[in-house]
């Protein structure tokens, strides 16, 4: 034997180790009464506890409280076996001796009746009432101690090895059994069984076999009982001191503990119950935890004992004799078997679950392994941080589940904080590095986000992100989430101070040297964000293709977008660079300073623009002030701008939204403060009163930058000018606030001029000023409007240059912003006496030139037709809402008749009329207009309408039949064009792909070539799924154009589906776009889901149901339909309608209680419709061709709707769908093809048996005295079914097949429904 068994009472630690004795279950109180007697035990326990526990509180803080507290666990019964003492867990430090250790006093636990041990007692006796109430077995001691929350697990640990020392089979058995009530189940193994590791499969198969037949109760780690509440924690610690205290006692090395618990666990972590599968998998990795810290702490001994042995060698060698060298070679060498034990240990529970297991297809089994992994990581690096482990984590990155990949995630954050580990992590960093930037960009959990960028922070801390990384990295600055937003900003700060150091090298220090280092910091500020605004703008190129733009790139790009979309922006929009600067507000100390920002923009940056700086030139706008600037005096060297941080266009432009966020953080930020936000306000005030001017006369030119100017006196306040006498200063903000409005046509610099108007007008302080200036605007815009239609008189056929149509178009720009915002009828039909036409008769004839077609006068039409309906809205809110009005009431209301039936013929005709063709962008401005002016005058159908509060009720405008079919075709053939439109993209995606393809496929085989073929052909099968949904592209990486043209099509859904829910529109209508669910992206879904509740609230609160009804049968009837035609090729489409439309039978509450259902009569007009429909499609295309094996899938579709039918309902729907099928003799076979009809009868089947058990014995509490229910049901269903069969088929049904008859079910209470249903199931399938 070896050396430690012949000397078994010698510890590790020198001192002398008792016999182990049995531990009785005699004793409840267990280790509680040794502690307690201590005058009857003597003093020799009370110096070993306390010396124990000194050495146990640094690693158990907890353990001092709760060690007298709760059930301790007690060992089998073992007969002719007395009490003993149990062994130390914990070694005494050396030098101490035992009477030197004084055992200190527990305090009692304060929750309630635990301090006492009347109250441990009651708690024991809870713990094991609610045990029994989950149906888990009582019998196991030691599960009921883990399961005690204030039990001393670590005297339970000791009282278990002190068992296994001296009867280990049935301490194995009582540990193994714990195990199987951790899983839910009931069995038990005896001695003889746990040490068979040969017949360990064959009694879990024993078990699972029991498992399945019976209902097995929820096991503890997923049940949400309150006393298994604690469980997951309490099994950890209690395998974690189990392993450490065996681990100080020998036990691990020299028992059968962690063998047996092997066999066992690996055995049931394979398990296809998932109750011994998750429980197993998380005892395994618990136990690997434990014996990774055992490990490591071995690992630091071998490094001791060899600086021992060598520190022993070098004394052996100056003296004489061997000296303590052989000593401390059995000590290494008992070292080195110990680690090799541990080593096998963690590699087998390793390879026998982890393996297997990290890839379970349970998310939450997969999530247990990963984060285990993070465990052992952390714990024992010298073993697991290799190579083959850390794979492991990098295959995970890519998990479908979120918590996986966030484990994942996490696992590798304390790695990278460690220098010592880079040297290992570096191959794994190379490989996976690309993956964690691609979660941290674009991952749907914004928790898994935000722990990759601070991965990748502390992997960019050791230099191992490449350039594109860290700019793409930085690009999470523009971020529409703030957590990540904050999360990168620190690291944008570095990359920020990094620049600004580079660009300080060589500069001479001087008194300045801090100003000029503020000053570089806002040069470097811009720089880099219109370095990365051009990514965004451009996606993620090459940094040569960035450095190659030209400062043109900055010209104004809102004037190319829709107007539509230009009009979303508001002026209090956030842009990109506005979130940038609140993610690093307290990051970058020069966003902050705003006095320095405005310093910075009022020097004159193209002092010396005739430096070409970036090697392409300068832009036209900067050429444009050189001219200005040489036609002026020459500069003096004091206004030169020193080249460090002078600005380009691009950066003058970004430092300028920087300074406008800045300043609304200011103001922001000052609420709530002492020093008040009024005074911060007038201070910013002050500066800008002097400032703002130059602002204006600098970048007045520029669309982009004035519109940036023009949101700066919103943040000021305006009574300051009257306070500083200023009022001349106050009137040159306005004159400067106009001429910008009158002169620019830009969306979104009209609408920060006309909210800067707006935020003028509101100081009543100014309001003699703020009316004069009011006035002139307005006369202004009058002037210019006349000027520019001067010298025609029928403007609907004349003709206009093209800067004649963009100059109406400008003026009609500036009208409708201001219209939207203000009352301006009396303006727009001033005629001055009839002596000019007024506003509304030009307007009103420039919209009539849209049946001209004219693609140049596109955008005019479209603000004209907008303008009109916008006074007609106005207009409407003057009407009177007096039952007897008086004269002028009614001619107003007559003349607001007459404009509006001039602006309804126009629209109608240009949306959906056929006598003319006007252009596209024309037809959707008249098709929002239109319903919009239909909405306004609705008198609803589905809501009452209070005339008091909505005037334009009183004069009430409907749409006739014709005109609403026109509106769904027209929204119907957009559709269809963005269909096209996303194919074409797609083709063209394509063809570019498959040129790089060959490109680099110049020496491929003939073989390589047929297989590519064969590739394509595959390719092109799925080409629907791939081409016309997209999964939903994410926005980040959609083009502009695409995102427009979406916004477009969304935008005319929303104006439809809006006319459907107020009564505008039929809601038959919506059948068109419902057709269409879950194939143009979750924008178009979402709006699909507004129309899916609108019919369940006409269907079950409006008495709508048969509408309904006749909606949901023709959606599904067109979706399925574009899938016969090969519109698109696959069905899954129509079945993810057919599952929001199952919505529309029926309202859940809570709990997900059924609170109202449709009428049952209405669900059967959409099966026996549907069922109609696809018979005779069967019946034409025969059901052995293409076709006819593709409408069988329709069963698929209406099997969804069957959730809410009852038994009397599905008995009406077989017998129809059983005669449908015989009239059209239509044979089944035995193909596959068939699968979903059969899969529909089957769902019949089980809802006539199952509803009609439920309903018969509903019938026996209601109705006493019948002998049986359930055959009088029986018959009176049947001959409900022959009544269906003949009167649906209109002959004596002769030619009909009878259905199935179902059987009446047994009125013996000895059989149960369920069994008694199944029967049936199984007899009707057999009959088919």
């Amino acid at each position: 034997m070896s050396e430690s068994e012949a000397t078994p009472t010698i510890r590790r630690s020198g001192r002398e180790r008792k016999k182990a004795k049995p531990f009785t279950q005699d004793s409840l109180a267990g280790s509680r009464k040794r502690k307690r007697d201590t005058d009857d035990e003597g003093g020799d326990i009370t110096g070993k506890h306390a010396s124990d526990g000194d050495d146990l509180e640094g690693d158990h803080d907890e353990q001092p409280e709760d060690e007298e507290d709760g059930e301790d666990y007690s060992a089998p019964k073992i007969k002719a076996m007395k009490s003993r003492k149990h062994p130390v867990a914990a070694l005494a430090s050396k030098g101490k001796t035992k009477a030197s250790s004084v055992k200190k006093p527990r305090a009692a636990k304060t929750n309630g009746a635990a301090g006492t041990r009347k109250g441990n007692a009651d708690a024991s006796v809870d713990v094991v009432k609610q045990i029994r109430d989950s149906h888990i077995s009582d019998d196991n001691a030691l599960f009921n101690s883990i399961l005690n929350p204030s039990a001393a697990l670590q005297s339970t640990a000791e009282d278990y090895l002190d068992s296994l020392s001296s009867s280990p089979g049935l301490a194995l058995a009582d540990l193994i059994n714990c195990i199987l009530r951790a899983c839910g189940c009931n069995e038990s193994v005896d001695s003889d069984q746990v040490m068979d590791s040969d017949g360990v499969v064959d009694v879990l198969d024993t078990f699972t076999d029991g498992l399945k037949q019976e209902n097995a109760p929820l096991y503890p780690l997923a049940s949400k009982l309150p006393v298994f509440k604690k469980f997951r924690k309490q099994l950890s610690e209690f395998l974690h001191r189990l392993i450490k205290s065996s681990a100080e006692l020998d036990s691990l090395y020299i028992s059968d503990l962690l063998p047996t618990l092997q066999s066992w666990v690996v055995a049931m972590s394979s398990s296809q119950l998932r109750s011994l599968r998750h429980t197993a998998t998380v005892v395994a990795m618990d136990l690997e935890s434990a014996l990774s810290e055992v490990a490591a702490e071995v690992e630091k001994e071998v490094v001791v004992i060899a600086r021992q042995r060598e520190g022993e060698k070098k004394r052996a060698a100056n003296a004489k004799g061997k000296g303590r060298q052989k000593e401390f070679e059995g000590k290494a060498e008992d070292v080195r078997e110990r680690k090799n034990k541990l080593n096998g240990y963690l590699r087998e529970f390793f390879d026998g679950v982890f393996v297997h297991r990290y890839r379970d297809h349970d998310p939450g089994i997969r999530a247990e392994c990963v984060q285990a992994m993070g465990v052992w990581l952390k714990r024992h690096p010298a073993y697991f941080l290799d190579g083959s482990y850390l794979r492991y984590v990098g295959w995970v990155l890519s998990d479908a589940d979120t918590h996986v990949r966030l484990e994942a995630v996490r696992s590798l954050v304390s790695l990278y904080e460690k220098s010592d580990y880079i040297g290992t992590l570096q191959q794994f960093t190379d490989r996976f590095k690309g993956r964690l930037v691609q979660i941290a960009t674009s991952d749907l959990e914004l928790s898994v986000r935000v722990a990759a960028i601070q991965v990748l922070v502390a992997i960019d801390s050791h230099s191992l992100l490449e350039d594109e990384q860290r700019d793409e990295l930085c690009l999470l600055v523009y971020d529409e989430e703030p957590r990540v937003r904050k999360a990168v900003a620190g690291f944008v700060r570095g990359v920020w101070e990094e620049a600004v150091q580079d660009r300080m090298v060589g500069r001479v220090s001087g008194s300045d040297k801090a100003k000029d280092a503020e000053r570089v910091g806002i040069k470097c500020l811009a720089t880099l964000l219109v370095k990365w605004g051009r990514r965004t703008v451009k996606g993620i190129g090459s940094i040569e293709d960035l450095a190659s733009d030209s400062d043109a790139e900055e010209s104004p790009v809102e004037d190319t977008k829709n107007k539509d979309i230009a009009r979303l922006v508001s002026a209090h929009h956030k842009g990109r660079i506005a979130l940038a600067v609140d993610a690093l507000w307290d990051e970058v100390e020069a966003i902050g300073d705003w006095e320095m920002l405005l310093e910075h923009l009022l020097l004159d940056h193209s002092a010396s623009l005739d430096d070409d700086v970036n090697g392409v030139g300068p832009s036209p706008v900067a050429a444009r002030r050189r001219q200005q600037a040489a036609a002026k005096k020459k500069a003096t060297e004091e206004d030169v701008v020193d080249e460090a941080w002078r600005l380009t266009d691009p950066e003058e432009a970004a430092l300028l939204e920087v300074f406008v966020a800045t300043l609304k953080k200011t103001r922001d930020e000052a609420t709530g403060l002492k020093k008040g936000e009024e005074s911060i306000v007038s201070d910013t005030t002050r500066a800008l009163i002097k400032g703002l001017p130059r602002l204006f006369a600098k970048h007045q030119t520029d669309s982009n930058r004035v519109a940036d100017v023009l949101t700066i006196p919103q943040l000021m306040n305006v009574d300051l000018y009257l306070e500083m006498r200023m009022i001349p200063a106050y009137e040159g903000l306005w004159d400067d606030v106009i001429k910008q409005f009158n002169s620019h046509s830009s969306p979104i610099t009209l609408i920060h001029a006309n909210a800067t108007m707006q935020h003028l007008t509101s100081a009543t302080l100014l309001s003699n000023t703020n009316n004069t200036k009011v006035v002139e605007l307005e006369e202004e815009l009058s002037t210019s409007l006349r000027d520019a239609v001067a010298g025609r008189e029928e403007l609907e056929i004349a003709s206009f240059s093209e800067d004649e149509v963009h100059t109406l178009g400008a003026i009609a720009s500036r009208l409708v912003v201001l219209t939207a915002s203000r009352d301006m009828v009396v303006w727009m039909e001033e005629d001055e006496g009839g002596k000019q036409s007024s506003a509304w008769d030009i307007m009103n004839a420039l919209a009539g030139r849209g049946r001209l077609g004219y693609k140049e006068e596109e955008a005019m039409i479209d603000e004209c037709l907008r303008l009109l309906t916008l006074h007609l809205a106005w207009k409407a809110r003057g009407l009177s809402s007096h039952a007897a009005p008086n004269e002028e009431a009614i001619r107003y209301r007559e003349t607001l008749e007459e404009q509006r039936a001039s602006v309804i013929e126009k629209l109608t005709e240009f949306a959906v009329g056929s006598d003319s063709r006007p252009c596209e962008g024309v037809k959707r401005a008249a098709f929002h207009n239109l319903l919009d002016l239909h909405i306004l005058f609705c008198g609803s159908r589905y809501e009452p309408v209070d005339e008091g509060l909505l005037p334009a009720a009183a004069i009430p405008l409907t749409m006739d039949d014709e005109t609403q079919y026109r509106c769904a075709g027209f929204l119907q053939a957009e559709i269809e064009q963005f269909v096209d439109d996303l194919e074409e993209a797609a083709a063209g995606e394509r063809a570019m792909t498959t040129e790089d393809e060959s490109s680099h496929a110049g020496s491929a085989s003939e073989g390589d070539h047929d297989a590519g073929v064969g590739k394509a052909m595959k390719g092109k099968k799925g080409k629907s799924r791939r081409v016309i949904r997209e999964e939903t592209p994410d926005p980040r990486t959609m083009s502009r154009s695409r995102l427009e043209r979406e916004y477009v099509l969304n935008a005319l859904l929303a104006t439809f589906i809006r006319a459907i829910r107020v009564g505008v529109v039929n809601p038959t209508h919506s059948a068109v776009v419902l057709a269409h669910y879950d194939r143009l992206g979750s924008g178009f879904d979402t709006s699909i889901k507004v129309i899916v509740d609108f019919l369940r609230d006409l269907g079950m609160f409006r008495g709508e149901g048969r509408m309904v009804a006749e909606v949901i049968t023709r959606a599904l009837q067109e979706a399925f339909g574009l899938f016969l035609d090969d519109t698109v090729h696959t069905d899954e489409l129509a079945l993810a309608l057919a599952r929001a439309l199952n919505a529309c039978f029926v309202v859940r509450g809570a709990q997900l209680a059924v609170i109202r259902r449709l009428d049952s009569e209405h669900v059967v007009d959409v099966h026996t419709s549907s069922i109609s429909w696809v018979v005779d499609r069967l019946s034409a295309n025969g059901p052995t061709t293409k076709k006819g094996k593709k409408a069988v899938l329709f069963f698929r579709l209406v099997q969804q709707l069957l959730s809410t039918v009852d038994s009397r309902d599905a008995l009406k729907i077989k017998a129809f769908l059983d005669q449908a099928m015989a009239q059209a003799k239509i044979q089944l076979d035995a193909t596959k093809a068939w699968d979903p009809y059969r899969a529909y009868e089957k769902r019949l089947s089980t809802a006539m048996s199952k509803d009609k058990g439920q309903y018969g014995k509903g019938k026996k509490r209601s109705k006493k005295g019948v002998k049986s229910t359930d055959l009088i049901n029986a018959d009176e269903d049947e001959a409900e079914v022959e009544g269906i069969i003949e009167e649906g088929s209109g002959t004596d049904g002769d030619d009909v097949r009878s259905p199935p008859r179902p059987r009446p079910q047994p009125s013996s209470p000895s059989h149960s429904h369920i069994s008694v249903a199944d029967m049936k199931s199984r007899r009707k399938r057999v009959r088919l």
